[in-house]
């Protein structure tokens, strides 16, 4: 299926969007009606319920086709949401988790840094709690997802 998608739907117009510089807009309600974007995301939680192999398999079949939809996986779907079913907390999963792995809202992941890169360890960014709100503090070099993203 995921494979028959790429091939159809989005290597026909890859080049045209690749030359924009821009994603075809169409693609990322798509994935969330093929219930890419929640593929091992349990399904109490709004997801497919497969495993980490089927997502690898769905990494390897968009990225045959489109690097950036491998991207949106890995951020989407590896950083964003596995974090929350990983860590959150039930509020949070039914807040955030739950409406991403339908693919109606979509995540992002702010990590990298001119000073360090991916290396978590070496970020300077900073985040305060101040009463109610959070002060953020620092530099990113990009948000992966960031135009896409709701939250």
């Amino acid at each position: 299926m995921v494979r028959e998608f790429a091939q159809k739907e989005v290597y026909p117009t890859i080049k045209e969007w690749d030359r924009k510089q821009e994603m075809n807009p169409a693609i990322l309600p798509r994935m969330a009606e093929l219930g890419l974007l929640g593929i091992c995301i349990p399904v109490r939680y709004g997801g497919q319920g497969y495993d980490y192999i089927t997502l690898g398999l769905v990494c390897e079949e968009l990225e045959r086709v489109d690097s950036t939809l491998r991207v949106v996986m890995s951020v989407h779907v590896g950083l964003n949401s596995l974090a929350l079913l990983q860590w959150g907390t039930e509020a949070q999963k039914q807040k955030f988790l739950v409406p991403q792995a339908r693919g109606e809202k979509y995540g992002a992941f702010g990590l990298t840094e001119s000073g360090a890169g991916s290396d978590v360890a070496s970020i300077q960014t900073t985040a305060k709690r101040h009463g109610d709100i959070y002060v953020l503090n620092g530099e990113k070099m990009w948000i992966s997802l960031a135009t896409k993203a709701h939250n």
